[in-house]
């Protein structure tokens, strides 16, 4: 009976001992693997300070690209909008003249009526239609006569050709006579008017 409790007692010591060896080689793997991470970690903290370099060379590289790039954009938009305004100014007009052609259709009309007529009324009438009309079709695009006559000589919309005597004080410094009608294009002077100016 000694024997089997002895028995039982080595028996219960040597699962104690492979359970114990089995915690340690657990702990031991376990020591092992925190060992290796933290190799793992420093070796990590070296590679970085080890591709600073590399690190930099791959931001100038790419900030290079980007830079390449935009410049490519930019210079592809100035080609571009330099076409559309070459382009502009080749048709800018156009609009104007197609609008003109009905008036030059009109004179080409007045002209052959004006080889058999023998009313000059109906002439006069005629070539005023044409003439209105064309002024009509430029204020539609905004032309618009200056008013000088009578008005305080102004250099911005003026340009006085001679000085004579006014005929009396309230005349003086303003515009006596019209040489040549002064143009404004949406609102802009196109045309100076040529007067002549009291003194």
């Amino acid at each position: 009976m000694f024997s089997k409790k002895k028995k039982n007692i080595n028996e219960d010591q040597t699962v104690e001992d492979n359970v114990n060896q089995q915690t340690n080689s657990n702990e031991e793997q376990l020591n092992t693997e925190a060992a290796s991470e933290a190799t793992n970690n420093q070796e990590a903290e070296v590679l970085p300070e080890l591709s600073i370099e590399e690190k930099l060379q791959q931001d100038n590289a790419a900030l290079n690209d980007k830079y390449l790039r935009l410049f490519a954009e930019f210079d592809n938009f100035k080609r571009r909008t330099q076409k559309e305004r070459v382009e502009l100014l080749q048709t800018a007009g156009k609009d104007v003249i197609v609008s003109l052609l009905s008036v030059l259709d009109d004179f080409d009309r007045a002209n052959k009526a004006m080889d058999g007529a023998t009313d000059v009324d109906a002439i006069r009438e005629g070539i005023n239609l044409v003439h209105t009309k064309l002024k009509n079709l430029l204020a539609q695009k905004g032309l618009k006569e200056m008013e000088s006559i009578n008005t305080v000589f102004d250099t911005d919309n003026h340009e006085a050709i001679t000085k004579i005597p006014a005929p009396n004080e309230d005349l003086k410094g303003k515009v006596i006579d019209e040489l040549e009608k002064g143009y404004t294009l949406n609102d802009k002077v196109i045309r100076f008017a040529k007067v002549v100016v009291g003194s």
